[in-house]
């Protein structure tokens, strides 16, 4: 009863903030470890460099690929899209309804957000991402703009030479930091390589409004994810989000104060939110 209470209070706050029904899913820890995935439909090809056939493979020439660890995604608590179970489950449960939520309005661009930090924000990111690249009929794109705690790149076990950072510092070109991790079809991670300072600033000025309507102008049928760092941490969230379509709450059952979920919702009014994920759910349900 005590975690339906909570869920309950959550769709509630949700209501308050967007006349529409929100989309309420619980999103227990993630399972296992990855599949198999590529990159978007080139428009313009010099511009471009990776192209997908009609609903065929697609064909990296310049985003660099790299094999993650089984056994490290699992560490990370990191799953594919062809997974199994309760977690597996309810991801595609939350795809399903983020996706019917962004195509109604066109949406392509997600931001999650969360109150606090240990929420389960960037496991969320990563495993939604995945998901959706499995829908088969988009590509993800996962950038990393949490520059207080980037984690993207060490959750794939990936070392990096550059990051998204330095494409906002001027010190890389884009190509040089999109990676496809084998397993994950249609899926490209944009990791950060370090904190970045000022960071808020960054993102709201010339250098990160570029960026942004640089991925989002390149492939039409690519929804891109942002995971940024928690709401009531820092001000970045709050500084980026009038560069994103919508957003996703990420709040962890047992750790996120109600108070703090009501005040982030009430910092993101001006945002339209697709939902709210209730994190770390104590039990999942079994059979139907």
């Amino acid at each position: 009863m005590d975690r339906i209470r909570k869920a309950l209070d959550l769709a509630r706050v949700e209501r308050q903030h967007n006349d529409a029904a929100p989309v309420f899913e619980r999103t227990p820890a993630a399972e296992r470890a990855p599949a198999a995935e590529r990159a978007p439909a080139a428009e313009d090809p010099a511009k471009s460099p990776d192209t997908l056939p009609p609903r065929g493979a697609i064909v990296y020439s310049i985003t660099k690929t790299f094999a993650p660890s089984a056994e490290h995604l699992e560490r990370h608590r990191i799953m594919d899209a062809a997974a199994t179970g309760a977690a597996a489950a309810a991801y595609r449960m939350l795809r399903t309804q983020v996706l019917q939520r962004m195509d109604a309005h066109l949406w392509r661009s997600l931001a999650i957000f969360s109150p606090g930090a240990d929420d389960g924000k960037t496991t969320t990111a990563i495993n939604l991402a995945a998901s959706l690249a499995g829908d088969r009929l988009h590509t993800v794109l996962l950038v990393d703009f949490d520059f207080k705690r980037p984690t993207l790149a060490s959750s794939f076990g990936l070392t990096l030479q550059f990051g998204v950072d330095d494409v906002l510092n001027g010190r890389a070109v884009l190509q040089d930091c999109l990676f496809h991790p084998e397993g994950f079809e249609r899926l490209v991670l944009l990791p950060a390589r370090a904190p970045l300072g000022n960071s808020s600033e960054v993102l709201a000025g010339p250098h990160g409004r570029e960026l942004v309507a640089e991925l989002r102008g390149r492939y039409k049928d690519r929804v891109i994810i942002f995971d940024l760092p928690p709401v009531l941490h820092a001000d970045d969230a709050l500084s980026f989000a009038p560069l994103i379509e919508c957003g996703l709450v990420v709040a962890a059952e047992g750790r996120t104060r109600r108070n703090d979920l009501v005040r982030t919702i009430e910092l993101l009014h001006a945002t339209p939110l697709v939902g709210t994920v209730l994190n770390r759910a104590a039990d999942a349900p079994s059979g139907y």
